[in-house]
């Protein structure tokens, strides 16, 4: 049985933003090479500007996101809901529920809604109190509105499925190996082999960036230390000024070279994942497959993936503890063999799109009963 698919609830594809859109651009590709037709909304203001990436449909809606704000959201998942409406798609997979669910009047009645959960965001430090009570009640409304509903944790499903009385479906995300690993995009940041810290991450108070980086500078050592993510906001425009006058700490910019990244991650000598809010990273996994050693937020989240297979820390002491403590080359090859056997087991990208594909054919023919 084949499918005709459409994701919403992304920036677009090919991936120039985080993780959702990571996830979709190897979904949506994984997903028409089995055969069915998937169509990804893209922003209007997306630097992919074709109707085709390889064999899936891009549909540009137009995001006013740039001219007006956050509010420039909720109108570009309108757009998209407005399209979708007009079309046969058998399923349509939202990616997240921030500003897609407030419209769940208005989802088309033709297709098998699913809600991909994301990771509580109303939990979201960055938010105020008046966004995560709305933040909250967007989450009820996906939950109502969704016919199904994806799950990318353990620890998210099981949040779910007791609070609203559902039967939510876990499915995490993925990650692949690279096959091509070169020690030459460090030459672009002065990086020596294993002699640089690592984090990547977008700049919000949740991801521990400062309290990563405080405990580096306490360690006193010399070692460089790359950021990877955006910083333009705000956020990320005051940690670039707390941190201007330390000559180790290189704040990089958004990456998503993805052959630059994966050799970024493998030739690090500390990969530091601060992510304290979600479900399963997509730049965790990453990680993991590049073969790092993982220093992460002590949370049920980042133990469920990783279980002993990293140090974990809770304070910027923590961060400083692990930095003057821990020998990576004495541990990198145990933890190394056991990150990459979960990551060919079961956090491939290959395994994750046999998963969405049984689940959705299974949503689909439990409808058509």
């Amino acid at each position: 049985m084949k499918l005709k698919i459409a994701i919403a609830g992304t920036r677009g594809i090919p991936n120039h933003y985080g993780g959702y859109e990571q996830a979709v651009t190897f979904l949506a590709d994984g997903l028409t090479k089995k055969g069915h037709t998937v169509t990804v909304y893209n922003s209007h203001s997306h630097p992919y500007k074709e109707k085709k990436w390889k064999d899936v449909e891009i549909i540009h809606c137009y995001d006013p996101e740039e001219r007006i704000g956050t509010a420039g959201q909720f109108l570009y998942d309108l757009n998209c809901i407005r399209h979708a409406r007009k079309q046969a798609y058998d399923i349509l997979l939202f990616m997240g529920y921030t500003s897609s669910s407030v419209w769940g009047r208005m989802f088309p009645k033709q297709s098998i809604v699913i809600s991909n959960m994301d990771g509580l965001e109303w939990k979201r430090s960055k938010y105020s109190r008046p966004v995560r009570y709305f933040l909250e009640y967007a989450e009820k409304l996906a939950v109502r509105f969704s016919r199904y509903h994806i799950a990318d944790s353990v620890a998210i499903k099981k949040y779910l499925d007791e609070k609203y009385g559902i039967n939510s479906q876990f499915i995490p995300y993925g990650a692949n190996f690279s096959s091509a690993l070169s020690a030459d995009p460090l030459k672009e940041f002065n990086a020596l082999q294993g002699e640089y810290y690592l984090l990547i991450a977008r700049m919000e108070p949740e991801n521990n960036i400062e309290m990563i980086l405080d405990g580096y500078i306490a360690s006193g050592l010399g070692d460089k230390f790359l950021v990877i993510g955006n910083t333009r906001n705000n956020y990320g425009q005051q940690l670039v000024q707390k941190y201007i006058t330390s000559s180790t700490i290189h704040f990089a910019g958004a990456i998503f070279d993805q052959h630059k990244l994966d050799n970024l991650r493998a030739f690090c000598k500390l990969y530091f994942h601060g992510h304290s809010v979600g479900g399963t990273n997509p730049s965790l996994l990453e990680a993991m497959a590049a073969g790092c050693v993982i220093a992460a937020h002590k949370n049920g989240f980042n133990e469920a993936v990783l279980g002993d297979e990293a140090s974990y820390f809770s304070t910027p002491g923590d961060v400083s503890r692990i930095i003057l403590t821990e020998t990576p080359a004495e541990i990198k090859a145990q933890r190394m063999n056991a990150q990459k056997n979960k990551i060919k087991e079961f956090y491939n990208w290959e395994h994750i799109t046999d998963l969405y594909e049984t689940f959705l054919l299974q949503c689909y023919t439990e409808q058509q009963a």
